[in-house]
């Protein structure tokens, strides 16, 4: 080939990830333990139909993996759902989807310092107050990131292994004990999908908006779309395959779950409740096992969030999208966003001492990151709608696919986040009208195209 035609032909990325690397790295991304922590609390919301919560959640996460799916081979972006209402809808309406996005980066290592503070005190220093552990934890993920630490793919592939064994030994023992204590009858029984003395349907709805965190995750898969062999085919089939096996294998952890303990008013902490389990069926061995490959799954969790959320903050001041001396702060020894780590630590603890106060942190902390992560479903769904059945970008259009499946996750997903809780309502709301205040004072009340946000960042 003449060096001029070298020269001239574009750098393209190589497409070399399948669709079983998709669905491993969707995988990766949820965890197989992703129920385990929501366990209890998702018991006394549902009184008792926890397993019911997550086959509703993973209908609606289908639907709109489809979405995610077929909006990902238009618009390949680390943006997703921002991306994909901005340029499809509108770019005032895509902002606010990426605002409510941010809130889930900066929310999500609150959420882990509230279970690791709360598992911390219930199993291992109960006499040390929460606000003093949640200091502790809080500060030691804070300097962690500050200093630079990262961690490796290996130990992240280790951890993963770790958590599939300890999930095994859990089934094998969970089924084992179920059998030998009661035989067919104790194992087999639709009592955790349908038991009418205490079936709610209110009560599941409301249950639902929470046992979804079950599924938070999956749509990073789209994220990798430029380099995926088949894209069109290959990132819609990943992102609904992983939600129905991260739906399958968590019914079936919270199915035995439930038919091992049935009582959930008998649990020691709700926020550990599934930890009792373990020690029913496997003893201290088990239960310690499963709270250490937690913990850990958790710190780890607390360290990218944190640090992801700085560096999209980072990228927000350094774009200009907000201040640039305070978010687009460096430190050029670590090269670390230094003010932005210390803010998201600041607020992950002061956020996990007042929830604690009002009383069950981690349940509204939960819903609270739900806020958001809905409001971006919605919009996937809606973006889908439009871009296929009112746009016709594709071509003709398909009753079913193009209109009926993106209208139906729309309204599902809406459905679930109407029931959130009134403190994720109101704490979400108020984070939302300072996105609209904001974006209406930068855009001179929506007469000019606000400013991007850059997911990649994170």
């Amino acid at each position: 080939m003449p060096e001029t035609t070298r020269a001239a032909s574009p750098i393209r990325l190589r497409r070399v990830l399948t669709l079983w690397d998709l669905i491993f790295y969707g995988m990766v991304l949820i965890q197989p333990t992703a129920p385990i922590p929501l366990f209890g609390v998702a018991q006394k919301l549902s009184n008792g139909h926890t397993v019911t919560t997550i086959l509703i959640a993973m209908l609606a996460m289908v639907i709109t993996a489809v979405s995610y799916g077929r909006m990902a081979a238009v618009y390949p972006s680390a943006g997703s759902a921002y991306t994909y209402v901005g340029r499809t809808i509108n770019p005032h309406l895509g902002f606010l989807i990426g605002w409510a996005m941010l809130l889930d980066y900066v929310l999500q290592p609150l959420l882990n310092v509230i279970w690791i503070s709360v598992e911390l005190q219930s199993r291992y220093i109960p006499r040390v107050p929460f606000a003093v552990i949640a200091l502790i934890v809080a500060g030691f993920v804070t300097e962690l990131n500050l200093i630079g630490i990262k961690s490796s793919a290996r130990a992240n592939k280790l951890l993963l292994t770790a958590m599939c064994v300890v999930i095994a030994a859990f089934l094998v023992m969970g089924v084992h004990y179920l059998f030998d204590t009661a035989g067919w009858g104790g194992l087999l029984s639709t009592a955790p999908f349908y038991t009418p003395a205490t079936f709610n349907l209110r009560h599941i709805w409301g249950a639902t908006s929470f046992a979804a965190l079950t599924y938070i995750g999956f749509d990073g898969i789209t994220t990798l779309s430029e380099d995926v062999e088949n894209p069109r085919r290959n990132v819609l089939l990943a992102t609904v395959l992983v939600c129905v096996l991260t739906g399958l294998l968590s019914g079936t952890e919270v199915y035995l779950g439930q038919r091992i303990w049935p009582d959930w008013h008998l649990f020691s902490n709700l926020e550990t409740a599934f930890l009792d389990v373990c020690h029913r069926v496997g003893g201290g061995v088990l239960a310690q096992s499963m709270a250490s490959i937690l913990l850990l799954a958790a710190l780890g969790s607390a360290l990218t969030g944190g640090l992801g959320a700085a560096r999209l903050l980072f990228g927000m001041g350094r774009d200009g999208v907000l201040p640039r001396r305070f978010f687009a702060h460096i430190n050029r020894d670590t090269n670390t966003p230094t003010f932005n780590i210390l803010l998201i630590g600041a607020l992950a603890y002061v956020g996990a001492i007042s929830l604690n106060i009002i009383g069950n942190a981690y349940e509204h902390a939960g819903e609270l990151l739900n806020f958001g992560a809905f409001l971006a479903f919605m919009g996937v769904n809606l973006s889908a709608f439009w871009h296929f059945a009112l746009l016709r970008r594709a071509g003709s259009r398909r009753v079913l696919a193009d209109v009926v499946l993106p209208l139906i996750g729309f309204v599902f997903c809406g459905s679930i986040w109407l029931n959130l809780n009134v403190i994720a309502k109101i704490v979400g709301g108020a984070w939302f009208v300072l996105g609209f205040t904001y974006l209406a004072a930068t855009t001179r009340l929506f007469q000019r195209a606000p400013k991007a946000i850059d997911f990649s960042e994170a």
